[in-house]
């Protein structure tokens, strides 16, 4: 007797409609590892994936300040 095999997991496991990543695909870190890009520090990006809703809002709250300060 075979089985049907499984479907293939998900690349990635939180990816959620309602807080879209705000990556451009400009993708520079500048001095204070900063992505030139979408303002998100490198530890926001590697975090992003595994985040809920409502951490990735904060972080892209916290990347909008980031552009604020630079464009200052």
């Amino acid at each position: 007797m075979t089985t049907a095999p499984r479907p293939a997991k998900p690349l990635y496991s939180n990816v959620s409609p309602a807080v879209p990543s705000p990556c451009i695909s400009i993708c520079r870190l500048d001095e204070h590892k900063v992505c030139t890009g979408c303002h998100r520090h490198v530890e926001h990006i590697r975090e992003w994936r595994a985040a809920d809703d409502e951490r990735r809002r904060q972080i892209c709250r916290e990347a909008q300040a980031l552009q604020a300060r630079s464009q200052a």
